[in-house]
């Protein structure tokens, strides 16, 4: 069984480069934490909050961060595969460079989020927020944006091919140079009332 931690309080710890490797935490605060180039693979965070942790170049690989609330954290060069992070919520991060490949990011809300340039791929993002979003630059490749807020959304020279963006009003959003495959191009002419002969 995976040792489980319930309801602790971690402050200005140093896990620097840590190996958090088949643990659970539920309802745990992490404040002033540094996680700079720390792993974790298989870990489960459940209700948890992180303030002002640093995630600088840290690796989660089929971890799970569900529920969890991000508030001034630092991502800078953080990648996720295959990482579920289904209602989590992020607020005053820095986002910039993040990758993200594979998982469930349903539900996670990232309203007004700075993601200029970042690599999103084959992510189910469901009914996910990013309304006010800026997505100038990024690529987000097959991912599932099905009943999403996309309002206000940045997709200025953004690399969409293959995501599902039926949720997507072409008005409501700056697209100028967005890269999408035929089959989009298709579903958003129908959305703007466009028959297809």
């Amino acid at each position: 069984m995976p040792e489980l931690t319930e309801g602790t309080t971690f402050r200005d710890e140093d896990w620097y480069g840590e190996e958090i490797i088949d643990r659970r935490f539920v309802d745990c605060e992490f404040h002033r934490v540094d996680l700079t180039e720390a792993l974790t693979r298989g870990a489960v965070f459940t209700g948890c909050t992180f303030g002002n942790v640093s995630f600088n170049a840290s690796r989660h690989v089929d971890s799970a961060f569900t529920r969890c609330v991000f508030r001034r954290c630092n991502l800078f060069e953080a990648e996720f595969t295959g990482c579920k992070l289904v209602g989590s919520t992020f607020t005053e991060c820095d986002l910039r460079p993040l990758v993200v490949d594979g998982g469930d990011w349903s539900f996670v809300a990232l309203p007004g989020a700075d993601l200029r340039g970042v690599r999103v791929t084959a992510l189910r993002m469901r009914e996910a927020d990013l309304t006010g979003a800026d997505l100038t630059g990024a690529t987000v490749t097959g991912v599932d944006l099905s009943g999403a807020s996309l309002h206000g959304v940045r997709l200025v020279r953004a690399d969409l091919r293959g995501s599902d963006l039926t949720a997507l009003d072409p008005t409501r959003v700056e697209r100028t140079g967005a890269i999408l495959d035929v089959e989009q191009a298709m579903v958003i002419a129908q959305t703007l009332g466009f028959e297809l002969g």
